[in-house]
């Protein structure tokens, strides 16, 4: 096992080639080491020393390479950087989200018809504690918001919003995990109101819960492609690129400020 020194590398993720490509230039490659028939590419990113693997979509993937990337390369911190469908009605395609907490909204138990959420891990039994969620550290978040001060995302055009033109804005607020792809407006106002969350995907809490493990911090970042209701399979495809753009350039800020 990688020992965790102070020059011990960012973990880098991103589920899919849409997201990661966006680090392009400014991730210095030096060495690729397959492991599980991933491919963990060794460099640097802001000046920082960076591991940077492309995980693959869901809850498991993304646990797999936060393990590896904090067993195998002592990873200092663990970073991910991608793209999510929008739950709150007051924010828009291109928004980016700064996980302030992280939950695992498919774990728990169907009581009365609905799933009552608990942390992972923990019994999903009447009697049990059910509180829930991983939160960013109030000292990272601090850092972070300093780093983010004064940065704007570029505009997104009426062809990239496939609407008005607009101009995308930073959020720290609450972004939910689960293994589904939500393309249905009545899970959306569920999970809007259940737990007031500006935004769902599908790998940010595992990682989390996979950091908590391994005291290491962990920051997720996620650009809204989509906004989660019935015509989200049809705005993902049009929108991933460009979202995923704005999440990469927060992340390479971020990066550089660990």
């Amino acid at each position: 096992m990688a020992s965790r020194r102070g020059d011990a590398p960012i973990g880098l993720i991103s589920a899919i080639p849409q997201e990661i490509s966006h680090f392009g230039e400014a991730f210095q490659e030096a060495d690729v080491a397959e492991i599980g028939g991933l491919a963990f590419r060794s460099g640097a990113l802001g000046g920082r020393a960076a591991v940077l693997v492309e995980a693959g979509i869901g809850k498991v993937n993304a646990a797999i390479v936060s393990t590896v990337l904090c067993r195998e390369f002592g990873a200092r911190v663990l970073l991910f950087s991608g793209v999510a469908g929008g739950l709150d009605p007051a924010l828009g395609i291109g928004d980016v989200v700064v996980a302030r907490t992280l939950i695992q909204h498919d774990y728990g138990a169907m009581v009365g018809e609905r799933l009552r959420t608990y942390q992972p891990g923990a019994v999903p039994l009447p009697g049990v504690d059910d509180s829930h969620g991983y939160h960013l550290d109030a000292a990272l978040e601090q850092k972070l918001r300093s780093a983010l001060d004064g940065v704007s995302l570029p505009g997104l055009s009426a062809a990239a919003t496939g609407g008005a033109p607009r101009q995308p804005a930073i959020h720290f607020g609450t972004v939910v995990t689960g293994d589904a792809f939500v393309n249905c407006e009545a899970t959306r106002l569920r999970l809007f109101e259940q737990f007031s969350a500006q935004a769902v995907e599908m790998e940010g809490a595992a990682v989390a819960q996979v950091a908590e493990r391994f005291a290491v911090p962990c920051v997720v970042v996620r650009a809204l492609s989509d906004l989660a209701g019935a015509e989200s399979h049809m705005d993902f495809g049009s929108f991933v690129h460009d979202a995923a753009a704005g999440a990469a350039q927060l992340m390479r800020r971020i990066a550089a400020a660990l």
